[in-house]
């Protein structure tokens, strides 16, 4: 895990999408002076004082595992989803079609299956500025007691560049790490949540033109391919009446993390995140303050009446659609904000979606 250094207060800021340019640490451990004394003295001596630290850094998470509830969900990994973003970036510039983009797709089937998740490929061809494409959406399903459903979301491209090397270690990266970290966990319990979930990796978030809408004409946008195939699909097999809510994760691993508010997203939806993000000490994280995007994979997804959210750092991070995207941007303990968050939204999701039915 790299050293992460926090970065000037005068760098530059990303544009929003469709713009006219486009610690606290751990308490120490109770116990005996003997104790104390003992691990002191295991100090002095480097090797024994790694081991004494290892030994008690592992009793921590037994300890922290044998609360927890049997049938709650398995605790969000970090080193996991960090491990992820470094194995994506590994493949290189990912955009839709190429070579790169099929290796990580192989890759996140991979994981997902290792977790005995049931996994589609829905493989489609669209036309773009650039001509003919070639894009697949994947989907894990975790089931449900009935036949309602909620997603998580992150798209898994990279936007294409033809003068710089673009890896976007955080966008498309980081939310995809993290995607892949929340299927692990949601499918590590034996009890069967309210509503199922399904989490979705969109191919084709990105705009083939430079810019969002530079290429985009009336009911044929260049940008967010999958999400609206995906959509559109729901729609034909009847199943947009069963699909419950929508979260979706872009741009999510940065050092320097500060996640404002959408205020295209569901405000009682980005409500419930942002509650669960303060209870679990994330509130630095998770900002009240508006996060103005523009567009993104959420957005057919509200405009077919489903309550949506996003959670995404765009204006703030310096980096964005730069050769710069690259892994030393991210942090595991921002992945981790936003995987606790999530993961602890979903119960008082479930609640809120069953008292608005109760209502309606």
């Amino acid at each position: 895990m790299s050293t992460h250094e926090p970065l000037s207060n005068t760098e530059p800021k990303a544009a929003p999408r469709g713009a006219a340019a486009g610690g606290r640490g751990p308490s120490a451990p109770r116990g005996a002076r003997a104790l104390l004394l003992a691990f002191a003295v295991l100090q002095l001596t480097p090797v024994a004082g790694a081991r004494a630290a290892g030994h008690w850094q592992a009793c921590g998470r037994g300890a922290a595992q044998q609360s927890a509830p049997a049938d709650a969900p398995a605790a969000f990994d970090e080193r996991r989803a960090y491990e992820h973003v470094r194995k994506l970036v590994e493949f290189g510039p990912r955009p839709s079609g190429s070579t790169e983009l099929e290796k990580a797709r192989k890759y996140i089937v991979s994981e997902l299956e290792k977790y005995g998740l049931k996994v589609t490929s829905d493989e489609f061809k669209v036309e773009t500025p650039a001509g003919r494409r070639k894009m697949v959406n994947v989907t894990a399903e975790v089931a449900g007691e009935g036949a309602d459903f909620i997603i998580l979301a992150s798209h898994y491209d990279t936007k294409l560049f033809k003068n710089l090397r673009f890896v976007g270690a955080n966008d498309g990266g980081s939310s995809t790490g993290v995607l892949l970290e929340l299927a692990r966990a949601l499918a590590s319990t034996a009890r069967k949540p309210r509503f199922g979930y399904r989490l979705v990796f969109f191919d084709g978030e990105e705009a083939v033109c430079r810019e969002w809408d530079e290429c985009s004409k009336p009911g044929a946008p260049d940008n967010t391919y999958g999400s609206r195939r995906y959509v559109a699909d729901l729609q034909e097999r009847g199943e947009l009446k069963r699909l419950r809510a929508m979260i979706l994760l872009d741009m999510v691993g940065y050092r320097r993390l500060q996640l404002g508010r959408d205020p295209m997203s569901t405000k009682w939806l980005v409500d419930v995140i942002w509650q669960a993000a303060r209870e679990r000490g994330h509130g630095e994280q998770f900002v009240e303050r508006e996060e103005g995007v523009g567009g993104d994979d959420h957005e057919p997804f509200l405009k077919a009446g489903v309550p949506a959210a996003d959670i995404i750092q765009l204006n703030s991070y310096p980096h964005w659609h730069t050769a710069e995207d690259t892994l030393d941007k991210i942090d595991p303990r921002s992945l981790k904000a936003v995987g606790d968050a999530v993961l602890g939204s979903l119960p008082r999701v479930e609640e809120e979606l069953k008292r608005k039915e109760l209502i309606d």
